[in-house]
């Protein structure tokens, strides 16, 4: 109640145009200009007369407070005070914006309404989450989820943020694609849109080109099922042979989350491309013309099995290991050969881990910009055709709506055939017994071929990034080869002054953006997220399967398609954000919350139940059982969070390339302009000094967390 009379009588209304974090207001007219002013002075004022109906919704709280909170109509005022004021709130912010009423019903209702209104800032923000607490205390009064305030107040807050920053963008976006013109809406105008030969047609069967949706779902498939493949090979190198370079192994898997998307493509040009120099050795050796060969299909699928082939070996790694040994030496028992063991037992058994990683590989694959931009040549795919209908010259934000919604249904078409194909089996080969059985080699027909493949492009990740790292200190790839500090120098360069030290390289304005960024949006996707997994595993509340959807909605939403959607829902009031640090914040709080909820839930489920019963016993309520019980033993999953989601932030680029502006410019957004404008070894020297420093959290990570041990023995030795 207080926060709610603070942000209604003390704190600017509106947003102010400074930006959200800066306080100069207080100096600039504050309480009395009505662009700094609270609600309560604007009232005072005869200005936005409909913000007076919050003021009794505010008021009637406090009437409660005078009754025990056993009475009936305690709870009956909270919930009805908080729903009516959160409801006008919300009604009056997408009622009324800069032109007046927002809706032609509401200016033929009530005639022009001859003011406006901005965007919400600070006072607005609180008074809502005031309402939406206050109802909350109300429904846990009348005895919703045991009548626990904390539990009932974490739920109805997920779910505020979820609907606000996952459904109403996406919502926003699937209305934008109806858009006419005039500003009308039209179905005629979404079908002609949507049927577009350009997004559909099938040209490519006659020597033409391909519409952008098959060629998009092509790659997809192609990449998701070479990166399954290949991530199946090096699982299989590890887990079951005496290959002595595991740990080798295992380091190129961090490589792809903490490279700029990009830049495997870049490592390509300097290889492949006209002036590369592996061209330059074939055209020189056997008088072979240089192509442009790499753009196009060919490049982008290279670029995005090398930048995926890890992450479906880091989600194969767990499921080959978790294979039970003695299930395996049971079919030996049996008399089954080693081939017909690993192709009647394991392979079946490892179906949850291929399917997860083709998923994986198919959503990031339809979610990448950066490669397809690099190398694309004329193969358009529906990320870039996205990016191009907003910034390009046609600027048409109803082509770009409905290219997501292609892009969407592909990949949400993909949970679900990915469900169907899993179906209700039990995968379970892990149980309470111990198992300390020993896993078997590779059979021999198996083995040959699993060990060229992984030598074979083992070899070629490693040229990859050598190249990436080599590149950044080549004058001018192909024409200048001597080798230079100059692209750092350009990029990093520091001056020393008698006042202090100036950062004068190019680089550093995005850098230190990136990092503040990045560091802001970590400690909040790891508190959305572990909360979100402690409402999961530990409490029971009607809707809970849809919750758990609606927070995981985001995973299976590509970047390019939240980019897209954050635009067109947060360029106008009430949150109007578009243009500021908080939208990239918040898009990375929403694209890696899954992250969160997925470590949470893992940890939590490791916990038995009983703490949590043990300390409600002696007295304590629910939000101190999760501050000093839970949160302790979380360590490693808050952790494994933190760092991933600054990783992820520090690297992305499908999203962030929609919402950056020229006061908040990411990292990757600035070395996408440098590839823009053919600056490779700017591009490739910045890009390897984020490697580097995204090393050495990964670094962090590892000696803070520790690596898990099981207790199973190893037929290869200690090689892993």
């Amino acid at each position: 109640m207080l926060a709610g009379w603070a942000g209604f009588t003390i704190l600017p209304w509106y947003g102010v145009e400074d930006g959200f974090f800066t306080f100069q207001w207080l100096f600039d007219g504050y309480p009395f200009d009505p662009d700094y002013a609270p609600a309560a002075f604007l009232l005072a004022q005869g200005e936005k007369l409909w913000l007076a109906p919050m003021a009794p919704a505010l008021i009637a709280p406090l009437l409660a407070l005078r009754r025990p909170k056993t009475d009936p109509l305690h709870a009956r005022v909270l919930v009805l005070s908080g729903a009516f004021g959160f409801a006008w709130l919300m009604a009056q912010g997408f009622g009324i914006g800069i032109r007046g009423f927002n809706f032609s019903w509401l200016t033929a209702l009530f005639g022009d309404l001859g003011d406006r209104q901005f965007g919400m800032g600070y006072g607005a923000l609180i008074t809502a989450s005031a309402f939406l607490f206050i109802f909350t205390q109300g429904i846990a009064a009348r005895g919703a989820v045991n009548g626990d305030v904390f539990v009932t107040g974490a739920i109805a807050g997920v779910i505020a943020i979820v609907a606000i920053f996952v459904f109403f963008p996406i919502a926003k976006m699937l209305v934008a694609a109806f858009v006419t013109e005039e500003g009308g809406y039209s179905v005629s105008v979404f079908a002609a849109k949507f049927f577009d030969d350009r997004l559909w047609g099938l040209g490519c069967l006659s020597g033409r080109r391909c519409g952008v949706a098959w060629n998009s779902l092509f790659l997809a498939v192609l990449v998701g099922a070479l990166s399954t493949l290949l991530g199946l090979v090096f699982a299989l190198v590890v887990t079951r042979s005496g290959f002595r370079f595991k740990r080798g192994l295992r380091a190129l898997t961090v490589l792809p989350i903490i490279t700029p998307p990009f830049v495997i493509g870049l490592a390509l040009i300097l290889l492949f491309g006209l002036s590369g120099s592996v061209t330059k050795f074939v055209a020189d050796m056997f008088g072979v013309p240089p192509t442009r060969w790499l753009y196009g299909l060919p490049g982008i699928l290279i670029a995005q099995v090398l930048a995926f082939t890890p992450i479906a070996f880091l989600v194969l790694i767990g499921v080959v290991e978790g294979v039970s040994p003695s299930m395996e030496e049971a079919a030996q028992t049996l008399r089954a050969n080693r081939w017909q063991v690993f192709r009647t037992v394991s392979l079946p058994l490892m179906r949850p881990g291929l399917a997860n990683a083709f998923l994986l590989g198919f959503i990031e694959s339809m979610a990448d910009f950066g490669n397809p931009l690099v190398l694309g040549g004329n193969y358009d795919v529906l990320s870039t055709d996205i990016f191009f209908a907003i910034v390009g010259a046609q600027y048409d934000q109803g082509r770009a709506a409905v290219l997501a919604m292609v892009l969407l249904s592909f990949t949400l078409s993909a949970f679900y055939l990915q469900r169907a194909w899993l179906g209700k089996k039990s995968y379970t080969t892990v149980t309470g017994k111990g198992d300390a059985g020993v896993h078997p080699a590779m059979p021999g027909r198996l083995a040959i071929p699993v060990y060229v493949i992984a030598a074979i492009w083992g070899t070629f990740t490693v040229i990859v990034y050598g190249m990436i790292v080599y590149g950044s200190f080549v004058e001018l790839w192909g024409v200048r080869n001597t080798l230079t500090f100059k692209h750092y120098i350009t990029a990093f360069s520091i001056d020393f002054a008698e006042n202090g030290i100036h950062w004068t390289g190019a680089a550093w304005d995005s850098f230190w953006t990136t990092i503040k960024i990045a560091a802001s949006a970590a400690p909040l996707t790891a508190a959305v997220g572990l909360i979100t997994a402690y409402l999961l595993t530990r409490q029971r509340f009607a809707g809970k399967n849809l919750f758990e959807f609606g927070t995981m909605l985001s995973f299976a939403i590509p970047g390019t398609v939240i980019g897209v959607s954050y635009i067109l829902a947060f360029n106008v009031p009430p949150i109007e954000i578009t243009g500021t640090g908080i939208i990239l914040v918040v898009s990375f709080i929403f694209r890696n919350m899954p992250v969160g909820v997925r470590a949470g839930i893992a940890s939590m489920s490791q916990l038995d139940k009983s703490l949590d019963e043990s300390s409600l016993t002696l007295g304590a309520n629910s939000w101190q059982t999760f501050r000093r019980v839970i949160l302790p033993l979380l360590r490693p999953a808050i952790l494994a969070a933190l760092v991933y989601s600054f990783v992820r932030a520090m690297t992305a680029i499908s999203a962030v390339i929609f919402l950056v502006s020229a006061q908040y410019n990411m990292a990757t957004a600035y070395i996408i302009g440098r590839v823009e404008n053919n600056d490779y070894g700017l591009a490739i020297a910045y890009s390897t000094t984020l490697i580097f420093v995204m090393l050495a959290a990964v670094a962090l990570l590892q000696v803070l967390v520790g690596k898990t041990q099981i207790g199973r023995r190893s037929a290869f030795g200690a090689g892993g």
